[in-house]
């Protein structure tokens, strides 16, 4: 399994890639180009992990044939969060730096089935995470969620922590898990506008996160635990949780990489399909 870690290498460019949403597309659009180079037979099996570098709101593609959707869209730019389009399914959610990604592709003959087993699978794999950290973490729809989903880990029964969302294609799955670990009072706001405007039910207190559940607890560390918890069969630690600060960087077996040049480039003839078009200014 190839392990990748780290922000997208370039910085801005000409095309003004690593800017903005352009940026928060172009992660979106990573995740599109490792499903498409796995479908093709150039990728077996990798996992990505990263940290968003900007506030975004990333609507799902039935957001946008929404009549609200313009409205919700400014009401995001509003907010000083990006809007991008994502291409797994579900609503719309919300994120900062405060957040964690993790991208999961594997070419597999019959991924177009298995969905179910998949959420339960991934989403079984956190709870334990989690609660093995001292977190009454449990999988299950909260009432009131943004991206409502029967498969989103939660803490208490009460507060989303972890969304999560698959696309599949003949031949390669990718599955993509947001984990909020803050920033849930930047969050909570943006998300009551953009529902409202969508007029899609949501409640503001169903928005959780990793930090309120575990004080003091940061973005680094928890991507430690997450990186170890996804290491291949075999290779993550067999001797039950540790303290967050304690983890192995990467776990034995594994190095992380960053996204090579190839697949970037792919991302990147990839990334109109998650643009939100500018707002129109008068003349």
């Amino acid at each position: 399994m190839r392990l990748m870690r780290g922000p997208l290498a370039g910085g801005v460019g000409a095309d003004g890639v690593g800017a903005g949403g352009v940026e928060a597309g172009l992660e979106l659009a990573v995740a599109r180009a490792m499903l498409n180079q796995a479908k093709a037979g150039g990728l077996d099996e990798a996992v990505r992990v990263y940290r968003p570098r900007s506030p975004t709101v990333a609507f799902g593609r039935r957001d946008t044939r929404l009549p609200g959707f313009p409205a919700a869209v400014a009401a995001a730019r509003a907010a000083g969060f990006e809007p991008v389009v994502r291409a797994v399914g579900g609503r719309a959610v919300a994120y900062t730096d405060a957040a964690l990604v993790v991208d999961h592709v594997r070419a597999e003959v019959g991924a177009i089935g298995g969905q179910d087993e998949r959420f339960e699978e991934f989403g079984q794999r956190f709870v334990t995470l989690f609660r093995g950290y001292g977190v009454d973490a449990r999988l299950g729809a909260v009432p009131g969620e943004y991206c409502p989903g029967a498969h989103s880990i939660n803490a208490h029964g009460t507060r989303k922590l972890v969304g999560t969302a698959q696309r599949m294609t003949p031949g390669a799955w990718l599955f993509s898990s947001l984990l909020v670990v803050g920033d849930t009072d930047r969050l909570r706001p943006v998300l009551a506008e953009v529902y409202r405007c969508l007029d899609q039910d949501f409640d503001t207190a169903s928005v959780g996160a990793l930090a309120e559940e575990l004080p003091g607890l940061d973005v680094a560390a928890i991507e430690e635990a997450v990186v170890a918890a996804f290491a291949p069969v075999g290779e993550s630690d067999a001797s039950g949780p540790r303290s967050l600060d304690s983890r192995p960087a990467v776990p034995p077996g594994s190095s992380p990489d960053a996204v090579p040049p190839d697949l970037l480039a792919a991302a990147r003839d990839l990334l109109d399909q998650h643009r939100v078009d500018p707002p129109t200014r008068p003349v």
